[in-house]
């Protein structure tokens, strides 16, 4: 089962955004901030990262630089899903190794195909 990893320091917004996944036939974990998604991806690695960019501790930016700086986890898609939409924070979050940004509020389908489309490249 594929596994997406949602990263977001609302309880609200992981919520929302897991049990969308879990709808969609994906297996979730959740993270409140940087910090404990690096612990989640580092005891096992999911199959695609879904984060916030504004979160304490450790930052969606940070975050993501340190996955697609990893040997071990650059391979994994990360999708900044953000209410950050100035044309800078798209420029900042893409130049950080993003693969994607979906900026917030944002049509629920959109997410669950931009995972999707990522999850296919990924796989070749």
């Amino acid at each position: 089962m594929t596994t997406v990893l949602i990263v977001d320091d609302s309880p609200t917004v992981r919520e929302m955004v897991s049990e969308q996944f879990r709808k969609s036939g994906f297996s979730v974990i959740e993270a409140v901030d940087g910090e404990e998604a690096v612990e989640q991806i580092t005891a096992k690695s999911p199959d695609v990262v879904v984060t916030d960019i504004v979160m304490p501790r450790k930052n969606g930016y940070e975050l993501c630089r340190w996955i697609k700086n990893d040997p071990n986890t650059k391979h994994i898609p990360v999708i900044m899903c953000t209410s950050k939409s100035e044309e800078f924070d798209v420029y900042w979050g893409m130049k950080q190794g993003a693969d994607a940004y979906i900026t917030k509020p944002y049509h629920p389908p959109d997410l669950l195909d931009a995972v999707k489309k990522l999850l296919q490249q990924a796989r070749g």
